[in-house]
């Protein structure tokens, strides 16, 4: 127990504080409310020693106007406290997700479950701040009341205080069994809970594909599958939880009844006051009411342990920038030295050299599976290189900042991604402190301008979840005046003219020349009109480097090249017969 309390005040060490403050309010809440066992004395005494009503009655409402008064303030400033370092608490583990995840390499997002992911940032958070009231606070609160007003009781008489705190001892320890059983269940239930998480976002993103192969059925079993494992290790942390609550209300109940059993009979003894037995008797129902209920809690503290868990398992992610600085180099050449790299345990490039000078344009060109987005991503240092070393400008990539390495890069994919936000903000992700001029000049440039002047909303058109409401040459335009409006001096193109359609060809090949001039270009493309063009041509097969030189050189040679030349030729010329 004091572990995962441990844990969570780590988790939300940064408004530390603010906890500390909302317990001491809690405390003092709590005092407050054991001014009721005084406003009880004051009663009882008045109807055993009959006493006027009047002035008992008034004392009996000052003291439970303080009591009540009291505990409501105390209660507003404890809660506020609580909710402070709740919510802030966890903005900032989101804020500290989303700017972790910009450097850690991309071999981490390949490796884990996008659920994992979306979970520690979404609905773990929304749980731990769900915890953080219903939990941490209602539990420390049943332990701090039942403890202060076993601490009242005492005051009165030392051994039914006694039986008061014994009664809260067992409960604790038999409390303390049920969370060992509990840090056991928890991490399979969270474990169900994200694949539950990640088997919606794979339904939901997978939708056109199941459709089309007609696979709704196949799809809702999978899905179903998952939320009826959910289900079963809910039930399953239920009816683990259930005997032990039992138990725990068993013992207070018998608390509760030692105490009156003990009143009375120290009262037949001639040891106890007739007003101290009738008050201690009435006050047994009031200790342990907060505790029963913190007892229904407690079973979540294990839970709350593995959800913060969870959420440092992201927060232990390698990370790319350790040791880098802000560098601006002096050139632009980038040179690949004895390069090696593989994805987990396959090899993809084996001692690769190359050099691509400042001011040039460099196509890869290749087999599928021989490397060339990889050498890309690693030019973009999205990954870090097994052996060997890239330098950009004479210096290593990994001495680099990861902001002042890709501050000189821009990238245009082939599969565009856009946010679910206006056209402008989509286009400003470039350089979010540009103005409207300058995202309409991008614009224009990548022969975007006429397309988005005629959507609804123009600039402010909301483009929807990876731009889905727009075609596919409309978001790599839309990509091409992001990259523009960055105005990085290189530039890598990973086949962004592969799914060009024939009536955005024209404008996209403008967009291409206007976002590519006077910088250093590095191209993967299957289009002989981007390839031919290039300063040089590498070909890449099975992460090596087979062919290098200039298309009109590589053309007259037998290899891969001139292979790839004459099967896009016979595909240009290729026409349907018209005749009938």
């Amino acid at each position: 127990m004091f572990r995962a309390y441990k844990n969570f005040f780590e988790f939300s060490k940064q408004h530390i504080k603010n906890w500390r403050k909302g317990i001491i309010f809690e405390i003092i809440r709590c005092i407050f409310e054991s001014l009721q066992f005084l406003a009880l004395m004051v009663a009882f005494r008045a109807i055993l020693e009959h006493r006027p009503a009047g002035s008992a009655a008034l004392s009996v409402f000052v003291i439970m106007l303080v009591s009540v008064v009291g505990a409501t303030i105390m209660w507003k400033l404890a809660h506020h406290q609580e909710a402070v370092a709740s919510y802030r608490s966890c903005e900032v583990r989101r804020m500290g997700i989303g700017e972790r995840m910009k450097y850690m390499p991309m071999g981490f997002f390949n490796s884990r479950r996008l659920g994992d992911i979306t979970a520690a940032a979404t609905s773990t958070m929304e749980t731990i701040e769900a915890i953080a009231f219903a939990t941490i606070v209602r539990t420390l609160v049943g332990i701090i009341n039942a403890v202060v007003l076993s601490l009242c009781a005492l005051y009165f008489d030392w051994r039914i205080g006694l039986i008061f705190l014994a009664g809260v001892v067992i409960f604790m320890l038999i409390n303390s069994i049920l969370m060992k059983k509990s840090r056991k269940s928890s991490p399979v239930r969270l474990e169900a809970q994200t694949a539950l998480i990640d088997a919606s976002l794979e339904y939901v993103q997978g939708m056109s594909v199941i459709k089309s192969f007609h696979m709704v059925a196949n799809a809702n079993k999978s899905i179903n599958r998952t939320i009826e494992e959910t289900g079963r290790q809910n039930l399953k942390t239920e009816r683990i939880r259930i005997p032990y609550i039992a138990v725990e209300d068993i013992v207070l109940s018998l608390a509760s009844v030692g105490v009156v059993l003990t009143s009375v009979i120290l009262y037949f003894n001639g040891v106890l006051p007739l007003l101290t037995a009738v008050l201690l008797i009435v006050s047994t129902f009031m200790v342990y009411i907060q505790l029963e209920v913190a007892g229904k809690m407690f079973f979540m503290l294990p839970m709350a342990d593995a959800l913060i868990e969870q959420v440092y398992d992201v927060g232990r992610s390698p990370l790319m920038d350790v040791d880098g600085e802000n560098i601006s180099p002096e050139n632009l050449d980038i040179e690949l030295d004895n390069v090696s790299f593989s994805y987990e345990s396959r090899r993809i490039l084996n001692k690769l050299s190359m050099k691509i000078p400042e001011g040039t344009t460099t196509a890869i060109v290749g087999p599928s599976g021989g490397g060339k987005t990889t050498v890309c991503n690693l030019i973009a240092r999205f990954w870090d290189v097994d052996d060997g070393s890239i330098r950009l400008g004479g210096h290593n990539l990994k001495d680099y900042s990861l902001d002042s390495l890709l501050a000189n890069i821009s990238m245009v994919f082939q599969s565009v991604y856009l946010f679910n936000d206006t056209i402008e903000n989509n286009i400003k992700f470039g350089n979010p402190e540009a103005g409207h001029e300058d995202v309409v000049n991008a614009a224009k440039r990548a022969c975007a301008h006429e397309f988005i002047e005629a959507l609804p909303e123009g600039y402010d058109t909301i483009v929807g979840e990876s731009g889905g409401t727009i075609s596919g040459g409309e978001k790599q335009r839309v990509s091409i005046a992001r990259a523009i409006l960055k105005d990085a001096p290189i530039i890598i193109l990973d086949e962004a003219t592969a799914n060009v359609d024939p009536e955005n060809e024209n404008d996209l090949m403008r967009a291409f020349e206007n976002l590519t001039k006077g910088r250093t270009v590095i191209m993967i493309a299957h289009r002989l009109k981007t390839v031919r063009k290039a300063d040089q041509i590498i070909v890449l097969d099975k992460g090596q480097i087979v062919q290098q030189g200039r298309h009109d050189d590589l053309v007259e040679k037998e290899g891969i090249y001139a292979d790839f030349i004459a099967r896009r030729s016979r595909t240009i010329s290729w026409k349907i017969n018209q005749s009938v």
